[in-house]
């Protein structure tokens, strides 16, 4: 694959992935990006259940014990991006962008061109979504609908956001989400008062992350084309 302009987006549609596979994939995808032999990727999936802990997550923020988390069928994983503890499931839009920031902007810019691209998709869909000072994320009125975790190395991104679409809520009432006591936490479903289709949520969410970092191209793409033979490895 020749090396693209920094304005190209590759685009990785991955459906249902479990977490660790995921996060092979990010770490490989990185050093490609690193290593300037792709322009950027955005991942775009789902996860089965699972509670992530960022670098400052704290295991007291999980509410139930092993026992409690196996009944209720949802992992639990200590990851390398900021933040604390959050959830991922079925229902729930993550998108991960692996972009050189060197070329592109720096991490504060980075994580407001997050936010907006996530507010203007809510808009796409009637709701209005705000932010908070000093609070990474989106808000619709009071509760909390979308979360931003990152992690830059070597100056490229990984990890990334998760917005709630038609999510199963009551996931979040076993943790501390974003280690904020009492954090209350909604969907674009109860937000707009019925089901949203996942593909019509993805396609806007693209575009608006297109539209706010400027990328003037934007491709879908598979792993064997990103990732070459290494795409073997990363199958299951």
């Amino acid at each position: 694959m020749n090396v693209a302009r920094p304005t190209q987006l590759y685009i990785l549609d991955l459906g249902l992935v479990r977490y660790e596979r995921a996060w092979r994939i990010q770490k490989a995808l990185v050093d490609r990006v690193y290593q300037r032999k792709i322009p950027g990727v955005l991942m775009m999936l789902e996860h089965p259940h699972v509670y992530t802990l960022g670098r400052r997550g704290k295991m007291s923020d999980l509410l139930l014990d092993e026992d409690g988390l196996k009944r209720l069928g949802v992992d639990v994983l200590r990851v390398d991006r900021g933040g604390e503890v959050t959830y991922h499931g079925p229902g729930q839009l993550v998108a991960y962008p692996i972009l050189d920031l060197k070329s592109w902007g720096g991490p504060v810019k980075y994580v407001r061109s997050l936010e907006e691209a996530l507010v203007r998709t809510l808009a796409d869909f009637g709701i209005a979504g705000h932010t908070l000072e000093g609070l990474p994320g989106v808000w619709v009125g009071e509760r909390k609908v979308a979360f931003i975790g990152v992690r830059i190395s070597r100056g490229v991104t990984c990890h990334g956001i998760s917005l709630n679409v038609n999510t199963d809520l009551s996931f979040y009432d076993h943790i501390v989400p974003c280690g904020i006591p009492r954090l209350r936490v909604t969907s674009m479903e109860r937000a707009s008062g019925g089901l949203l289709r996942m593909g019509d949520v993805r396609r806007s969410l693209t575009r608006s992350l297109g539209q706010v970092m400027g990328f003037a191209a934007v491709t879908h793409a598979d792993l064997q084309e990103l990732l070459g033979e290494a795409a073997a490895s990363l199958a299951r």
